[in-house]
């Protein structure tokens, strides 16, 4: 009498108690997964200059190490299930070695190093083995499940880690930044990593003990015939692979529209995200949320709407409609591919071709994109291929209006790439961002202008007759000019000047015999380019240095300079570096200054109102904060060289602040709602104009 191997309870009888440990587990790995993600950015931002790059080059390692993670995934479960288990257990608990998850300031970059790379080996080195381990959870959990029970829906736990991960992600900002600073987070998500060591291995165990006390049966030749027929082909894995990359494509693109015009800091990075972590949520939980045509009906003037607002600067406008854009384009590649997921026994495989498309994905935009294109077309491509991928989703008579939406579509990205590259006799591009140069002539008069993104950042009026003039943001009327013209009166002797961000070099108009200029500057695209096409630095009778890396970095390596006069004005394209504007950073810039010596804030911005932040760190350091704000009445037209700004003067030098020239200074109200910006908390949306 032979002995009836059993069979894997049904839906019905299976407990909460028997699936929770799988659930949970999932769970717990996500919320970690995503919840480092900020953290281990935030830490490291300011080392790279504060540029936006910094956390596309982020998601090209987190994309890769998911990677890497569903790969072993996939190619451990040849091992069998006992064997597969023992190896992971051991590879978490060597894992805890690398605890806590907390850069080493040995990471911290002196010069003129390759961002990239340094990037992605410092985060290999810091969080490299822990993260690698989680994002092997999701696929490992959903296939010892499934070997265990047969039955179920696997792929439901794939949308409840997504669910964690935008808990993680919402998380961040709202309750853990605020309230905790950057080493109690790291050390806060290491125990909770270590517990996580733990449950997982129990979950292991769990699953090796029921293998062995109830081995599922042998499949059957029908079973076996079945799992043949259903092995996904190559076309459907390149399809799968295709609209991973595509989703993934979408959510840098977008990301650093967005952020090249706004600020990097983690929360404008989280809003994207969450929504492309939403989309997965909602495309693998039931396939009731996918409504296909609406998301095709929203596609098609969808995309050449977003082709034809590229070049917008409003952010009123192009957030929302960057931001939709992406939840819709989302919805779109992830539904599709929650359509053809294929049969369990292949889920492996399912998510080693999505790893492999969002990698993909992130690298064509953080690392191909600036080292192949000479400025942000990455956008205007994307949405073209977004296109013609719709395109061939489509059928019959849709077949001709997904036609018209790639005409249109590449129409208004080519016309918006054409706009940005037009009357530019420069553009070169690095990883700090994309400079071009451009030459205007108005009534006789020329003027040459460097733009950092969308914003000007200093230029020179051409020829002998305007040799050595300041103009746009540093005109004689602007803050710097009138704050110089003061100096000279009060304190004419020889003076120290040290400015980060070197932009066009225009403070240097302002250097006398005996002066020294030291200027900071992270990106070597900028200095190359200001060397070439202007002469401030040349011109000037004053001593000039150019120190390459970021500026409070640098700074912090120095003995104190005694500088009379600290200009702030390091930004990119419109966003603001935040760890120039905190108490740490303040500290730095008083320990340089000279005891009557003036800091001088550029505040100028579309978007984020800067003053009383700069007020508030000037009060907490016993210095006053006035704003000088010039409005030329002509600046557009005959003197279009000079603009419109908001610079914040700060200093204890009350004889500089009475001074005839500062006269129209005006105070700056203290907000008394509004927390000191520390590197540990800022909340830029206290601050949006």
């Amino acid at each position: 009498m032979s002995a009836t191997a059993p069979t894997a309870p049904p839906p019905s009888t299976m407990s909460a108690s028997a699936i929770l440990p799988y659930a949970g587990t999932i769970f717990l790995s996500a919320f970690l997964l995503f919840l480092v993600q900020p953290i281990i950015a935030k830490q490291i931002l300011p080392w790279f200059g504060g540029s936006a790059a910094v956390w596309t080059t982020c998601l090209v390692f987190f994309q890769s190490t998911l990677l890497a993670g569903y790969a072993y995934a996939d190619l451990t479960t040849r091992l069998g299930q006992k064997r597969q288990t023992w190896l992971h257990i051991g590879l978490m608990l060597l894992s805890i070695i690398a605890l806590p998850i907390l850069a080493s300031d040995a990471w911290k970059p002196v010069g003129d190093e390759e961002p990239i790379l340094r990037i992605l080996l410092l985060l290999t080195v810091t969080i490299g083995l822990p993260y690698f381990l989680l994002s092997t959870t999701t696929p490992l959990l959903q296939t010892w499940y499934w070997q265990r029970f047969r039955t179920g829906v696997p792929y439901r736990l794939f949308a409840l880690s997504n669910f964690a991960s935008l808990l993680a992600l919402l998380g961040f900002p709202v309750l853990f930044e605020p309230w905790l600073d950057l080493n109690a987070l790291g050390w806060g998500w290491s125990l909770i990593y270590a517990g996580f060591v733990v449950v997982c291995a129990a979950t292991g165990w769990i699953s090796i003990k029921a293998a062995r006390d109830n081995p599922m049966p042998a499949p059957t030749a029908a079973e076996a015939s079945e799992a043949a027929a259903s092995k996904p082909s190559i076309g459907t894995q390149i399809q799968w692979l295709s609209l991973s990359a595509m989703g993934s494509v979408m959510l840098l693109a977008i990301s650093n529209h967005i952020t090249q015009n706004i600020a990097s800091v983690p929360f404008m990075w989280v809003v994207p995200l969450s929504l492309y972590l939403i989309t997965f949520i909602l495309c693998f939980d039931h396939p009731r949320w996918y409504v296909r045509w609406l998301y095709i009906a929203l596609l098609i003037p969808g995309l050449p709407l977003m082709a034809w607002k590229i070049p917008s600067l409003s952010l009123s406008v192009a957030a929302p409609l960057y931001l939709a854009g992406l939840f819709v384009a989302c919805m779109f590649c992830h539904g599709e591919l929650a359509r053809h997921k294929p049969d369990p026994r292949h889920l492996t495989r399912f998510y080693l071709m999505m790893s492999v498309g969002g990698a993909l994905g992130a690298v064509l935009i953080a690392i191909v994109a600036p080292l192949t294109l000479e400025g942000y077309f990455e956008l205007n491509i994307s949405l073209v291929a977004l296109a013609l991928l719709l395109m061939l989703q489509l059928e019959g008579k849709q077949l001709l209006i997904g036609i018209a939406v790639v005409f249109a579509t590449s129409w208004y990205a080519t016309k918006g790439a054409q706009e940005y590259a037009d009357d530019m006799r420069v553009m070169e591009r690095d990883f700090y961002g994309v400079v071009r140069i451009r030459d205007r002539e108005y009534d006789g008069t020329s003027y040459r202008a460097m733009l950092h993104g969308s914003i000007i950042h200093g230029g020179q009026l051409l020829g002998d007759k305007y040799k050595g003039v300041p103009s746009d943001y540093f005109s004689v009327t602007s803050g710097y000019g009138r704050m110089f013209a003061a100096i000279n009166e009060i304190a004419p002797a020889p003076r120290r000047i040290g400015v980060i961000g070197l932009g066009a070099g225009v403070v240097a108009a302002y250097g006398r015999q005996g002066d020294e200029i030291i200027f900071y500057e992270i990106s070597p695209k900028v200095i190359e380019i200001e060397k070439r096409e202007f002469t401030f630095l040349r011109d000037t009778p004053a001593k000039t240095s150019v120190i390459i890396g970021d500026g409070r970095l640098s700074l912090e390596r120095e003995q104190p300079r005694g500088y009379h006069v600290l200009g702030i004005d390091a930004f990119s394209g419109d966003s603001i570096p935040m760890h120039l504007i905190t108490r740490e950073a303040m500290a730095l810039y008083v320990k340089h200054l000279a005891p009557d010596g003036v800091i001088m804030f550029q505040a100028t911005n579309r978007y984020i109102d800067l003053m009383p932040v700069i007020k508030r760190l000037a009060s907490e350091f016993g210095m006053e904060a006035v704003l000088v704000s010039d409005n030329p009445p002509d600046a557009g037209g005959a003197s279009y060289w000079n603009s419109s700004t908001d610079q914040v003067i700060v200093t204890r030098n009350k004889a500089l602040l009475a001074h005839a020239r500062l006269k129209d200074a005006e105070q700056i109200i203290d907000r008394r709602d509004l927390p000191t910006f520390t590197d540990s908390h800022h909340n830029l949306f206290r601050i949006l104009k």
